[in-house]
């Protein structure tokens, strides 16, 4: 005979306080669990999201960025002839050669400089791009010296606003316009003409290749013919495999040190849904000899007991996982371990990480109580009604 759930959830509201303790303290650990794979989804999502499908990113062998890369322009020439290469309206081939520098800005709030992206773009590359579109200003003419900003730059760095001028390579660069990279990496970027980029910062070459496949299902063949040209030491990914590559090293390291305080954090958490059951059971041994008495079994003391942490835990739960569904509503910067480059991201919560948080304050809620019901659950009637 099982224990009514109704029984479970009066003792708990009648115990508010230590019920409102012990759930808040397990909430503070689902919290920082659910933050944590919320940085790791959104980082990932901020890079993936960079890239298409039918896009390929063509670099040096070996490199494992753009900004490491260097390709010359008899490369790039044999790169842009390949009949998989997709044409245009125009009738241009949909290629863009892009020069990619890392250069230090101050951040407009503290002063302190932080690296930024600077790309040269060809006039096909936003084409190349549709996620990315001019909120601010216009776009800039080529053969000039001006430059256009995303989004996150413009606002989190000094002098990237639309009719501002930034100095780098040894020249004055005027902001005429600000994009929106559909909150991909593009928003952490400057992007300017190819061209004189390259004059700028004294370069021969590209960094790397970026070019729209006349059909998505010849990448294979296309990394064929590019990889084993003896006259090219390039390789070509999907730009979504480029930039998803990009993004493990940085996840990877959030999700250890996230797990790790979690963990930490975790165990207190147990220690004090154990005591405040403990409690339970010390200040409830008539009731459990009562109970016992009426016929309910030690398996039914124990399922009870057990449910009472478990539910603690699924409050906890539930109380963290909104908390840190409020973080969506915040966009933080990090530095990307692969370029050394500013990246502006946002937390995104995902179905996985609300499972992942419930079963994690289940974990701890099963954890804590545990020992508890099994006491509760080995009383002897006749010591319970003694004690009484």
């Amino acid at each position: 005979m099982a224990i009514p759930f109704t029984y479970i959830v009066r003792n708990l509201v009648a115990r508010k306080l230590t019920t409102i303790l012990t759930a808040g303290g397990m909430a503070l650990v689902v919290y920082v669990f659910a933050t944590v794979l919320m940085l790791s989804a959104g980082l990932k999502e901020t890079l993936v999201s960079t890239g298409q499908s039918d896009n390929v990113i063509v670099i040096r062998r070996g490199s494992q960025t753009e900004v490491q890369s260097g390709i010359d322009r008899q490369q790039a020439g044999i790169v842009e002839s390949l009949p998989e290469v997709a044409i245009g309206q125009d009738g241009e081939r949909m290629i863009s050669k892009e020069p990619v520098v890392l250069i230090n800005l101050p951040k407009r709030a503290s002063g302190k400089p932080s690296n930024v992206v600077i790309r040269g773009i060809a006039p096909t590359a936003l084409g190349l791009r549709p996620q990315v579109h001019m909120i601010e200003g216009r776009m800039f003419q080529r053969g000039t010296s001006e430059i256009i900003t995303g989004r996150a730059i413009a606002e989190g760095f000094r002098g990237a606003g639309v009719g501002q001028t930034l100095r780098f390579a040894s020249r004055d660069w005027t902001v005429v316009g600000v994009f929106d990279g559909g909150r991909t990496g593009f928003d952490s970027e400057i992007w300017g003409d190819a061209e004189q980029m390259l004059q700028a910062f004294r370069r021969t070459g590209f960094s790397a290749l970026l070019f729209r496949l006349a059909d998505s299902d010849r990448f294979d063949a296309v990394k064929a013919t590019i990889e084993s040209d003896p006259r090219l030491t390039l390789e070509a990914k999907r730009e979504t495999r480029f930039y998803a590559d990009q993004s493990e090293s940085l996840s990877t390291f959030i999700n250890y040190l996230g797990t790790t305080i979690s963990i930490i954090f975790s165990i207190g958490a147990v220690i004090g849904a154990m005591i405040t059951m403990y409690a339970s059971v010390a200040s409830r041994t008539s009731e459990i000899g009562t109970l016992r008495a009426l016929g309910f079994s030690r398996s039914s003391v124990l399922i009870a007991f057990l449910a009472e942490s478990l539910l603690l835990g699924l409050l906890g739960g539930v109380i963290g996982l909104v908390c840190a569904a409020f973080m969506q509503a915040l966009s933080i910067s990090t530095t990307n371990f692969q370029t050394f480059a500013e990246l502006a991201f946002r937390f995104v919560m995902t179905p996985g990480i609300v499972v992942a948080g419930l079963l994690f304050a289940l974990g701890m809620g099963f954890v804590g109580g545990f020992l508890p019901a099994a006491r509760a659950s080995r009383l002897k009637i006749v010591d319970a009604l003694r004690a009484a």
